[in-house]
């Protein structure tokens, strides 16, 4: 029985979205955040070292990391309906996006909420401006221009094909939602991206995203 050890309101709902559109049983064990850290608890660590979400178990075997659990999953438990076959150019291309989603895609964002965050924080009137300005700094010079060469590109690769790998849905576009949705949802991505937003749209309305929101509980990210 594959059990998910899933933490609310993160990456984990995407193991959960896969889940469902393979129509494979499974089983939640549920995690809250910190609310005032808003970090993963540590009941997570008898899981996995680093006490972090997802990380699933399939009886004796344990996987970490959002990429390697999706592979991990279409390998063992899809007919083919969410990966391209083995040695085409779209199965190439599908395990790009699937890497790409959080080796490229992912780092901008986080540090786009670190800098927010350090701009926000409590501290001494006399330090709020120098955190201020340095925080305003690092997103004009990085964090901005990053965020957007992404975006330019995934739009534009989104105009030969309304999937990331190719003519149909599959398991890359799963791993693709959550940079996309944490970027309309806190960094700005708009209609100046329509293919983007309309990307959104098209796995918002997917009856299995549906069904994993249910399942898994409050996530904030789920809004077009």
């Amino acid at each position: 029985m594959i059990i998910v050890h899933h933490l609310n309101n993160s990456r984990s709902q995407r193991v959960l979205w896969l889940l469902e559109e393979l129509g494979v049983t499974y089983e939640i064990k549920k995690y809250e955040r910190d609310p005032a850290t808003m970090l993963a608890p540590p009941a997570l660590m008898d899981v996995h070292p680093l006490g972090k979400s997802p990380v699933i178990t399939d009886g004796d075997i344990t996987v970490a990391e959002s990429g390697a659990i999706l592979e991990y999953l279409v390998e063992r438990y899809d007919d083919g309906r969410l990966a391209p076959a083995v040695g085409t150019a779209e199965r190439l291309r599908w395990r790009y996006w699937l890497h790409f989603a959080e080796g490229s895609a992912m780092p901008p964002l986080l540090i786009k909420l670190v800098c927010d965050r350090v701009a926000q924080a409590p501290m001494p009137f006399f330090v709020k401006p120098i955190a201020r300005a340095i925080s305003t700094k690092v997103q004009a010079m990085v964090v901005q221009p990053n965020l957007k060469r992404q975006w330019d590109f995934m739009e534009s690769e989104l105009t030969q094909n309304k999937w990331f790998a190719g003519t149909q849905f599959s398991a890359a576009d799963i791993q693709m939602s959550f940079p996309i949705e944490a970027a309309a949802q806190r960094a700005g991505l708009d209609a100046s991206w329509p293919r983007l937003t309309a990307f959104l749209k098209r796995i918002h309305a997917r009856p299995a995203y549906k069904r994993a929101l249910k399942t898994g509980g409050p996530y904030s990210f789920a809004e077009d």
